[in-house]
């Protein structure tokens, strides 16, 4: 096993960040032909996810997290730490911030039109750490 590290600066409030190509390097970096990559994002207010990586696609997916989570004061984590981003922990628990992609022959095994996002909740810019765990 090998570790290797992501990191990517954020504007917060639901930036959607494709990081296919950062996986594809560590594939190349660490010469993978067969294995998994095992990535987790460090912190409760981010998540990884596929998706077809599209304006459309990046509207529509804020917009219906925005329906099943509100952005809302309400909260009782607001309250018991006088913040507002409960939603951001809440999308982070729903969506998981952690995600396996396997490669097979040296590439990502994804669909034509598939990627691997990040999506950051909190309500502020932040700096985001991915560890990537490459099993061969």
């Amino acid at each position: 096993m090998e570790t290797q590290y992501i990191t990517l600066e954020t504007k917060g409030n639901g930036d959607i960040i494709d990081i296919t190509h950062y996986l594809e390097r560590v594939v190349t970096k660490v010469n993978l032909e067969d294995g998994i990559l095992f990535l987790n994002v460090i912190g409760s207010t981010a998540a990884l996810t596929t998706m077809e990586y599209e304006p459309g696609l990046i509207k529509d997916l804020k917009n219906i997290l925005e329906e099943l989570i509100p952005y809302r004061q309400d909260y009782a984590h607001n309250f018991a730490w006088d913040d507002d981003n409960g939603h951001s922990h809440l999308r982070s628990s729903f969506i998981k911030t952690n995600f396996f992609v396997p490669v097979t022959k040296g590439k990502l095994d994804l669909g034509t039109w598939q990627q691997v996002i990040l999506i950051d909740f909190d309500t502020c810019p932040r700096q985001r750490k991915i560890v990537v765990k490459v099993f061969s």
